[in-house]
């Protein structure tokens, strides 16, 4: 089994579900071709370096995986047929420096879903606001405006 990272862009103008949607399709992909999924990094909305497909902007999404090699092929096949895919690159980490900085990846990626469920389940407690009548008060003059 080898370890692998794909990066993939998908087209800024889909909603979160069509987003969440994309990314379940291809981790989906991974599974029915046996491959183990380690962890899935949503970097989100970024500036890409140069326009692709009229797009400057994309949605960045990172998968670490391990699998065989034959897998790949389907998978960037099934990413060359997505229409909501505009860019994708997979990486091989083989040797034994590229594997610990993998390891390391995976462990970032697993801390900031984590990060991102504790701050999501965690309730926020609004304090109610008293809506306050703004007083207007009055000057009375003590000058006296007649004149002699």
């Amino acid at each position: 089994m080898n370890n692998y990272e794909t990066l993939y862009v998908l087209k800024p103008t889909l909603t979160d579900e069509e987003t969440a949607g994309n990314i379940a399709k291809i981790e989906e992909i991974l599974v029915r071709e046996n491959a183990k999924i380690l962890a899935t990094n949503k970097m989100g909305m970024r500036k890409l370096a140069y326009p692709v497909a009229k797009n400057e902007r994309g949605v960045y999404v990172i998968v670490y995986f391990q699998s065989a090699g034959s897998v790949i092929n389907e998978l960037e096949r099934n990413l060359k047929f997505n229409e909501e895919v505009i860019k994708f690159l997979t990486v091989r980490y083989s040797n034994k420096k590229e594997v610990a900085q993998f390891e390391k990846l995976v462990t970032m990626a697993n801390k900031s879903v984590e990060k991102e469920t504790v701050t999501e389940k965690e309730p926020t407690i609004e304090e109610p606001t008293i809506e306050k009548e703004p007083v207007v008060t009055e000057e009375v003059s003590t000058k006296d405006t007649t004149e002699v």
